[in-house]
Parts: C-alpha cells; structure tokens; sequence
C-alpha cells in the first residue's frame, strides 16, 4: 500500500516541473547562509545549480528557437561550472558563466510566461511556475549586478574597502528586495550600469506583477465560475 502511495505522489509530481524548479531555487537560497569556505557547501551549490540548469530545460518548450537558445546556454553554464568548481577561478570564466546562466534563466522565463498565458484555466502547475519565474528574474539580475561588480568593484555604497566585492548574499538580497518594492536592502547602486540594471528590474517587476499576477486571478476566477455554473446546472 505504501509503495502505490509513494508511485502516486511521484507520478502526481512529475507533472509539476515548475514546482520541482521552484523548490529547487529556494534550496540553494537557504543554503546561502552557510559559509562558501566549505567543501560540502561547494559540492551542494554545485550539485543543486546544474539540477536548477536542468529542470530548466525541462521547462523550456513551445519554439524550436528557444529550445535551442535554451540548451545551448544550459550547456554553456554547466561547462563554466566545471571549470569553477575544478579551480579555474578566473575573471572572465566567472563573467561567462554568469552570462549563461542569464541566457538559460531567460529562455526559461519566457518558456514559462508561455505557458502561463496558453492556458484558459488556471492549474496548480502554474502557481508554481508563477512563483519560479518571480524566483529566476530575481536571480538572472543578481548575476547581472555580480558581473557589474566583477567588472568594475565599489558597484554599490556599501564597499568598506577599495576593490571590495559584496558577497553573493548580499547582492541575492538586495535583487529581491528590489523586486519586491520593499526596500530593504542596505546597499545602494554606485556606478551607472548598475544604476540601469536597477531600474530595469523595477520596471520588470511592476510589469510582472500588473499583468502575469492579475492574470492568474482572473484564470481563478473564470475556473470559479465555470465551476460555479455547472453545478447549478
């Protein structure tokens, strides 16, 4: 009996590829906390970032475009991720990893968007992919905010030090703060990229929530009604 109760949720789950990249996303965001000097913490990151590549070309469909796009970034990423976690901490293969990996996140948004637009009802799967895509921008423009700094250092008001780099928390932090409108983040753009990326995101996030969030309500809704009649009937 158990056996078929853990066939089920198995088979119930893998029809929710956005929860898996979802939960994946916010597993590497709590490991955040634990101190990069660790072995086992590298290993971990390591492992949990080619899984997110991954399910994120699980969630890449529709045009054969994007596909391609998709893998090719996905590929693109994992092969930099090799090097960086074989030693090869150079400037330039972090930089091209961190541009892959924002390729992949974007084919992955836009697959997701997608999908969330081509439905006329509103399923469970896409809560989730509502939450990883809210998930992935934030992400994609941290890399971005970390290719800045990796660029040109002090990027934000923060830096005690000439040459001071902000920790990947921090930056992590300061996108979803950003995205989120709350504001809480202490740090505060310096050098103009920066500055852009910034406004970028806000402008992003607004849009993300005017039109894919409201979306989704009225999916709720029109799924409440059509429920609503047919009962009545």
């Amino acid at each position: 009996m158990t056996f078929y109760r853990v066939k089920d949720f198995i088979r119930h789950w893998r029809l929710l590829p956005s929860a898996w990249l979802l939960a994946v996303q916010l597993f590497i965001l709590v490991m955040t906390f634990v101190p990069i000097q660790y072995r086992w913490y590298q290993v971990t990151v390591w492992c949990s970032g080619v899984l997110t590549l991954f399910l994120i070309a699980r969630v890449i469909k529709e045009t054969a475009t994007t596909r391609f796009l998709g893998r090719f970034f996905i590929f693109g990423a994992i092969l930099c991720l090799c090097l960086l976690m074989a030693g090869f901490q150079h400037l330039y293969i972090q930089i091209t990893s961190h541009v892959f990996e924002i390729g992949a996140y974007g084919c992955a948004i836009y697959g997701l968007l997608r999908y969330m637009f081509a439905d006329q009802f509103l399923t469970k799967d896409e809560l989730f992919a509502a939450g990883a895509v809210f998930t992935l921008l934030a992400w994609a423009f941290a890399y971005a905010y970390h290719i800045c700094q990796l660029v040109a250092p002090n990027s934000f008001s923060n830096s005690l030090a000439e040459n001071q780099i902000e920790s990947w928390l921090n930056i992590l932090f300061y996108s979803f703060s950003l995205q989120s409108a709350t504001g809480l983040s202490h740090l505060l753009p310096m050098r103009p990229a920066v500055k852009v990326i910034s406004i970028v995101q806000m402008f992003v996030s607004v849009m993300y929530i005017a039109i894919v969030v409201s979306r989704l309500f009225s999916l709720r809704e029109v799924k409440y009604v059509r429920k609503h009649k047919k009962r009545m009937l």
